[in-house]
């Protein structure tokens, strides 16, 4: 592979240059500072910006990592003029230049409407008008905090640390947020080559998860335990009241069971309050006909409290309070989407991302998207966000 680099002096370009030469690709390295870039990797060809269209013949791929990060002390129309401006010149050089893909490194504060800032406006924008530029295979790809191959070189604090002390510090603090190591980035990038459109997902979000996060692991389940248990001793006179309700309002039982896809598309029995009358069809929530609906299945549904029941899944270890709703066994287009992207090897939640969004099972792919983006983007904190956005959202 030949892959031209802009912005190779800063963090991810220091670290990733050598892994991709590692890796057998023919960098070309290019910043304002000749000098420096060629002092910093030196045995790699280097050239200025003004040089490109040129130095860059023959190359196949051009890497854009140069950007006005996030603690930058600039105004709106600086980040504007950097992380897009700068950012679609580098795309028409590589056009001019033949190259014929162009992955720009975003960041995934592009992805949060909450997040307002200049940096996120700026980095938003610009996947965006990257996205209608023609003649050129465009890719963004969305990072969220990146670390190099020893953790300890960005997290500092642990690296005076015993071995095992250390390494579950580092999980403490990726449990808190999202991160993919520049190894991961740098396998990528090689093997894009080998990748049709069709098998990049939408939007690409490269992270390492949390499923061999340990610590993330560890506090979920015991923050979804100490929620049932908190529901069991403080709340059973609801269980039971509703219960109760339940059984005077309609004919039928009190709680009702359907066979839902699980964890590794294992099915498993879920349980809710009643709200439908007895004999209706087991389909989807958005299938249901308003006048299957009981009375007190309404103000049930809506209250949320009709969900209450799973926490004898989340007992039984095969819920979590956030996660992928679990589908049923018969909605065979969303398993299909949601094997596709590795959904179902999370376990389903009471509520989650895509839910508090608005997207459910009535957009397959769509709602698998979402699924996806949460597992790349898991964290205690996003969990946190996304649980505190339920009562007052469509989780």
């Amino acid at each position: 592979m030949k892959i031209v680099v802009t912005g190779a002096s800063g963090y991810v370009g220091r670290h990733i240059v050598p892994l991709l030469a590692d890796r057998g690709a023919d960098l070309l390295l290019v910043g304002r500072d000749q000098t420096k870039l060629g002092e910093v990797f030196p045995g790699h060809a280097v050239c200025g910006y003004g040089e490109l269209a040129k130095a860059a013949q023959g190359y196949s791929m051009l890497l854009h990592l140069a950007v006005l990060n996030t603690n930058s002390d600039a105004s709106r129309d600086e980040f504007i003029k950097v992380n897009v401006g700068h950012m679609l010149d580098m795309a028409e050089l590589a056009r001019n230049a033949g190259i014929g893909t162009f992955v720009n490194a975003s960041s995934i504060h592009a992805l949060d409407p909450a997040n307002q800032s200049p940096y996120a406006l700026s980095k938003k924008m610009a996947a965006e008008k990257l996205e209608a530029v023609d003649g050129l295979n465009t890719i963004n790809l969305y990072l969220p905090y990146v670390y190099g191959t020893d953790f300890r070189t960005r997290f500092r604090f642990a690296a005076n640390l015993p071995g095992p002390v250390g390494q579950l510090a580092f999980q403490a603090v990726t449990s808190l947020k999202p991160s993919v190591s520049v190894s991961r980035i740098a396998d990528f990038i090689v093997s894009l080559p080998h990748r049709g459109p069709s098998d990049l997902p939408q939007p690409l979000i490269l992270s390492e998860g949390q499923r061999s996060n340990f610590v993330f692991r560890f506090i979920k389940r015991t923050i979804d335990l100490g929620f049932a248990v908190s529901v069991v001793l403080l709340f059973w006179w609801l269980l039971i009241a509703t219960y109760v309700l339940i059984r005077l309002d309609s004919e039928g039982p009190g709680l009702f069971l359907q066979q839902r896809v699980g964890k590794d598309g294992k099915v498993f029995s879920c349980y809710k309050y009643r709200t439908m009358k007895t004999g209706t069809a087991h389909v989807g929530t958005h299938e249901v006909s308003t006048s299957a609906i009981t009375r007190q299945g309404q103000w049930l549904r809506k209250s949320k409290l009709d969900e209450l029941p799973q926490i004898i899944n989340i007992f039984r270890n095969e819920m979590s309070l956030v996660g992928p709703r679990p589908c049923l066994p018969s909605q065979s287009e969303l398993i299909a989407e949601r094997d596709q992207r590795g959904v179902l090897a999370a376990k389903p939640g009471i509520t989650g991302l895509a839910q508090v969004n608005g997207v459910d099972m009535r957009l397959p792919a769509k709602l698998a998207q979402w699924d996806a983006r949460y597992l790349a983007l898991q964290s205690l904190l996003l969990d946190l966000r996304i649980l505190l956005a339920t009562p007052f959202r469509r989780g």
